[in-house]
């Protein structure tokens, strides 16, 4: 089965073309990283973790990691770590491949099987079916893989806040070393949503520096690959982080082989808006 685009037209243009113009402008922004990428793919990233907003406000910031990406070696599956908004059903995967104005993506459904033997974890179609979180990372992926596009294959994961996230990330991290294949993660995610209509007010002046301090300690958890300490910083401060389960999950996967965690862009879309009283902070960090 296929599953079809739920947000398309909205968070980004539903027009093969038209896309196309949007995420090249994405790269080439004042706030992305200047230019496409380039041919040569001799860069080696693990994983990413990428804000899900409309491209028209966090594109840029996701074009930075897409840039890393589209300039390392090709890996054989991209597992999609996504946030579960919708509240429908728990952790779960889909096996329905993905539509896009690009094509079709599809899913690596003997990878899937395979996780699905080593975990609890199953399918609920219900939990993906008007999830944005996955499908906005497919379009800028389809374009970076542009030359690989039929080789693609994706894993995507939708994960609830009651998950056990160690467990889920051991039984990756199990499937992948019994499949030998090379993986890419994705952790799909804004950061704080500050503003009445997010029902987090902590503060009311300067709202840009306070957010950006607020998130920068996050992240310093992230960097130190420690995910307990950045969950018990979101619940100390009760920091809207809506991805932090696949975040977290990302982190306990990677943290034995990554070497060195960088941030590449952090900006806040009252950036583009120019309004703050309701804004989301937006990150692209990669893990090498």
């Amino acid at each position: 089965m296929i599953r079809p685009p739920a947000v398309a037209g909205q968070f980004y243009e539903d027009d093969f073309e038209k896309l196309e113009k949007q995420i090249k402008e994405c790269f080439t922004g004042k706030l992305g990283p200047g230019e496409l990428p380039i041919k040569k793919r001799d860069k080696n990233i693990l994983g990413a973790i990428l804000p899900h907003a409309g491209y028209v406000y966090s594109g840029q910031c996701a074009a930075w990691a897409f840039k890393d990406i589209g300039e390392s070696s090709f890996v054989d599956l991209y597992i999609i770590l996504g946030t579960n908004h919708t509240g429908y059903g728990k952790t779960s995967l889909l096996l329905d491949d993905f539509q896009t104005p690009f094509g079709v993506v599809k899913v690596d459904q003997e990878f899937a099987q395979a996780l699905m033997k080593n975990s609890s974890i199953r399918e609920n179609r219900r939990a993906h079916l008007e999830e944005h979180s996955i499908e906005v990372q497919l379009p800028f992926l389809q374009f970076v893989e542009k030359d690989y596009m039929k080789h693609l294959k994706i894993l995507p994961i939708v994960i609830d806040y009651t998950v056990d996230y160690k467990e889920l990330a051991q039984a990756i991290r199990k499937t992948i070393k019994q499949s030998g294949k090379t993986v890419r993660i994705i952790a799909s995610s804004d950061f704080t949503h500050y503003g009445p209509s997010y029902g987090f007010v902590p503060f009311e002046t300067n709202i840009k520096d306070n957010l950006t301090e607020l998130d920068n300690k996050a992240v310093e958890f992230i960097k130190k690959l420690d995910s307990q300490g950045f969950l018990d910083y979101l619940q100390k401060t009760g920091a809207t982080v809506c991805g932090a389960m696949p975040i977290a999950t990302l982190i306990e996967i990677l943290k034995d082989k990554t070497e060195k965690v960088k941030v590449l862009q952090h900006y806040n879309s009252g950036d583009i808006s120019k309004e703050y009283h309701t804004c989301v902070d937006y990150f692209s960090i990669v893990f090498y």
